[in-house]
């Protein structure tokens, strides 16, 4: 499937008894992927790069667990398509990972904003985040949300670029209270090239 035209269908989709026998050997199958597509930022921040296949596999555990039925694979499909990167971006879930639920509040607070600070920057070009929907994701009070939805659009240069070893990519956070750069590894970058067409 050409990797501007990948979205999840109902027919990519096996019924809950015949998922719930694969779903060991799909997630062990997985975990290699997810960990290559997983990039720290800071202490408490972590990238997750999304793909057609991470977000199959989200979608067929929510029809397993919420037992929803046929009813539910809509409403599956319009949360989980967005995330699928259409060939000239990469989308990604930004998460702050904080346990102590005290230390996490007073984080997020000082964090206001931070949706449109995370960038990827691709020798000196930067592909700054686009929240994903209409979702506000900071709050009045200027409270952050712990988990982002970014698209990061790239052009066929930046794309190129991209895909030179000789190149540098970074992700990072230009926010005044989290201001965070992390270089991308060989597997992880050659990981990440798969989602451009």
């Amino acid at each position: 499937m050409p990797a501007a035209a990948r979205l999840i269908t109902p027919a990519d989709l096996i019924p809950d008894a015949d998922y719930a026998k694969q779903r060991r050997d799909r997630r062990q199958a997985l975990l290699p992927v997810k960990r290559l597509r997983r990039v720290p930022l800071g202490p408490v921040c972590t990238f997750i790069f999304e793909t057609y296949d991470t977000m199959l596999f989200q979608v067929q555990e929510m029809l397993l667990t919420e037992r929803g039925g046929a009813e539910q694979v809509p409403d599956e499909l319009a949360a989980y398509n967005p995330l699928i990167p259409q060939g000239s971006e990469l989308v990604a879930t930004v998460m702050f990972e904080i346990v102590d639920e005290v230390r996490r509040e007073q984080t997020l607070v000082r964090l206001g904003g931070v949706e449109d600070t995370f960038f990827i920057q691709v020798g000196a070009d930067k592909a700054m985040g686009v929240s994903e929907g209409d979702v506000e994701r900071t709050r009045d009070d200027g409270k952050t949300s712990a988990v982002h939805f970014l698209r990061f659009g790239f052009t066929p240069d930046q794309i190129a670029r991209f895909r030179d070893p000789a190149t540098q990519i970074l992700v990072g956070c230009g926010h005044e209270q989290y201001s965070h750069l992390a270089g991308l590894n060989p597997a992880t970058r050659a990981e990440l090239a798969k989602d451009f067409a």
